[in-house]
């Protein structure tokens, strides 16, 4: 298993990084594990959308996944891959989680970014070392970009 955790502090309120993070195209533009986003849709506090992945530092090609965002308003998003039928060969690969939550810090809003990634033996031994030093810096990234995105 990989499982990573970032924080940091951005000068805009919760609800408005929590929107950030729920219109997936617009995050895409943080988030190097997005290739491109094929749909989405938002139903209240649940968005699912249809996006090819990139794991951060492999090339390989990946298999289009469906991914299941929850909010809870003012407080987190909870991730995970959409249940099968859908994303057979991901669900067979790896199970995948992440969160992001928030809260109030002075004017801003203090951030973790969680993620997780607990990949089948099978091919654990090819994902897990690059992931290992990959999923931080990448996670990292992506709250320094929404930082500077949000804070223009």
């Amino acid at each position: 298993m990989v499982e990573v955790e970032v924080e940091r502090t951005i000068d805009c309120a919760p609800e408005t990084f929590l929107e950030f993070v729920m219109d997936p195209e617009r995050y895409r533009e943080v988030d190097d594990k997005i290739v491109q986003v094929l749909w989405q849709r938002r139903e209240g506090n649940l968005t699912e959308f249809k996006f090819k992945p990139r794991i951060p530092g492999m090339r390989l090609p990946e298999p289009p996944a469906v991914s299941q965002m929850r909010l809870t308003p003012g407080k987190r998003i909870d991730v995970e891959l959409a249940p099968p039928p859908r994303n057979r060969v991901n669900h067979f690969m790896a199970t995948f989680r992440a969160s992001w939550t928030c809260e109030r810090d002075g004017d801003g809003t203090h951030v973790r970014r969680w993620l997780s990634f607990d990949f089948n033996p099978l091919v654990r031994w090819l994902f897990e070392p690059v992931l290992r030093r990959t999923l931080k810096p990448s996670a990292e990234r992506e709250l320094r970009l929404a930082k500077q995105i949000l804070e223009r």
